[in-house]
């Protein structure tokens, strides 16, 4: 007799449909997830009507400020320029284009076709086929691009440009079949093993590419009647295209593979868990981190003479080893000139507006360092340095990067007004303003969503929400007060500067007493555990 196990005869059923394994898990969770289908339906009601008031609260805004803008030709102001510059159609296509390059850059880093966490845990390892487990995970983000990209064109070509209703709704058939098509061609390449990352760096090529149109048109002098016409062949030749491609992705869903699938479902949860809790930092730290190879370059560190210029390094390497945020720190240096180039929007709203919000993104961008060490305080508490001192050397980087903005920037509004030595001073002065803010906004703490409600024309919102998401913008607008003042008066005094340097003083002094969460949480041995009630 042999030592080996005798396992009696059985019948093997015939293996289920992926289909079937689909439709059972979704039973299962509805059974029990405890919600009706009234509930449904009285979410799908209120996000119908959330979605409405947004869209006409953009067509209002846009609409305004399409009124309130002069007419091309007739800006007063100083030209500087020899060129025939950009037109506000001009910038329209630009900013389309910019929005494709969006679309596929997040196919790339969201997979397109992905699965989550309990399904790549439950499905993947299933000997069944998958095109009947994938196939709602191919039409989820083409559905999600195609809406989302509808909208924002509609509202450009109604609010901005002012098109008729039937061009308006031709455009925005072919801008919705524009980015399904767009989505489905990155799921293409995912089924042929293309890496993701090669997809949303092309996605960011596309994007810069768009920067080149709005400069290249303001040289050029290009100015189109608006957004190119849509004719009804080609709304149907996008739509054989998308057809085309929804059969040859369907086809090619077995060659995915599971770790392609599993790495992009990783990234849209921790990406939908960031939307939900209004927390940009770890949704622009996923969206980065989903583009960057997997192995980086080792570095020898040789600047590193001690903990405050290893602080400042490492802040520096974080960010100089993203290709997108250099990208993005020169593409918001060059809003100031294409806003001095375009005559619709060259005047003091058109640059106080490009200056606040593109130096803010900029800052933000160089301040990635500090993003991080709020949620992952590794360096912060292992380095033999003070809470203080973290704070003061994280500024160093953002102060770095727009220091250089700065030059180019306010450059631009001084060559507009014929005095850049006057708006350089000017913005030298301010560059501790755009570090203090910035790291004031990435040490800010997790939303209150147990603090009461306030009613809003986009639905209740806690309290402590609005006051955590305004840190950083606040002390920015506050301490930019004398730029501002500048930027309507036309000209820069030399009191203004020495005002301007008092207040980026007063920034960086509270920025620095921004507690962090190991203050927070007590875990720092300079200040007391923080009192019940919530964080100063």
């Amino acid at each position: 007799m042999s030592g080996a196990t005798e396992v009696g005869r059985f019948e093997v059923g015939e293996l289920p449909r992926g289909r079937s394994i689909r439709r059972f898990t979704s039973a299962t969770t509805n059974q029990r997830a405890g919600a009706g289908i009234g509930e449904l339906l009285g979410d799908v009601y209120y996000a119908a009507i959330m979605a409405a008031i947004g869209i006409g609260i953009a067509l209002g805004v846009t609409g305004t400020l399409r009124e309130a803008l002069p007419e091309a030709g007739s800006a007063s102001g100083p030209t500087v320029w020899s060129l025939p510059g950009l037109s506000l159609s001009a910038l329209v296509v630009a900013v389309v284009v910019g929005l494709a390059g969006v679309v596929l850059s997040l196919s790339g880093r969201l997979g397109p076709v992905s699965a989550g966490g309990p399904e790549a845990t439950w499905w993947l390892p299933l000997p069944v086929e998958r095109r009947g487990l994938l196939r709602p995970a191919v039409a989820r983000v083409p559905a999600g691009a195609a809406l989302v990209t509808g909208v924002v064109v509609g509202v450009l070509d109604a609010g901005v440009l002012a098109a008729p209703g039937g061009r308006v709704l031709s455009t925005v058939l072919a801008a919705a079949l524009g980015a399904a098509v767009v989505v489905l061609g990155a799921s293409l390449a995912q089924t042929l093993d293309v890496s993701r990352r090669a997809t949303s760096v092309a996605g960011d090529l596309v994007l810069a590419g768009a920067v080149v149109l709005a400069v290249a048109s303001g040289v050029a002098g290009w100015r189109p009647a608006g957004l190119p016409a849509v004719s009804p062949l080609t709304l149907v030749g996008l739509v054989a295209v998308a057809g085309a491609l929804v059969v040859a992705v369907d086809r090619r869903l077995e060659r995915i593979p599971s770790r392609s699938l599993r790495a992009g479902g990783a990234v849209a949860s921790q990406a939908v868990g960031a939307v939900v809790s209004l927390d940009t930092r770890e949704l622009g730290r996923v969206l980065t981190d989903a583009s960057l190879p997997r192995r980086r370059r080792a570095s020898r560190l040789r600047l590193v003479r001690g903990p405050s210029s290893a602080l400042v390094v490492a802040d520096a390497l974080v960010v100089l080893r993203s290709p997108r945020r250099l990208v993005l720190l020169l593409a918001t240096a060059l809003v100031p000139a294409l806003v001095g180039t375009a005559p619709e929007l060259a005047g003091p709203v058109g640059f106080a507006i490009a200056l606040v919000v593109g130096g803010f993104v900029a800052t933000t961008t160089a301040a990635e360092g500090a993003r991080r060490a709020e949620m992952a305080p590794v360096l912060d508490r292992l380095l033999p340095l003070g809470a203080r001192d973290v704070r003061l050397l994280r500024m160093v980087v953002p102060a770095v990067a727009m220091a250089a903005w700065s030059l180019v920037a306010f450059g631009v509004v001084g060559l507009w007004h014929q005095d850049v030595p006057g708006w350089l001073a000017l913005g030298v002065a301010a560059v501790p303003v755009w570090a203090g803010a910035a790291v004031r906004a990435a040490y800010r703490p997790a939303p209150d969503w147990s603090a009461p409600l306030i009613a809003t024309p986009m639905g209740a919102i806690p309290t402590g929400v609005t006051s955590v998401l305004a840190r950083g913008p606040d002390v920015l607008v506050l301490g930019l007060v004398p730029v501002l003042v500048s930027v309507f008066l036309g000209r820069v005094h030399p009191e203004v500067v020495v005002v301007q340097t008092a207040l980026s003083l007063v920034v960086v002094a509270v920025a620095t007493s921004t507690r962090t969460l190991a203050e927070r949480l007590g875990l720092s041995g300079d200040t007391p555990p923080a009192p019940a009630g919530g964080a100063r």
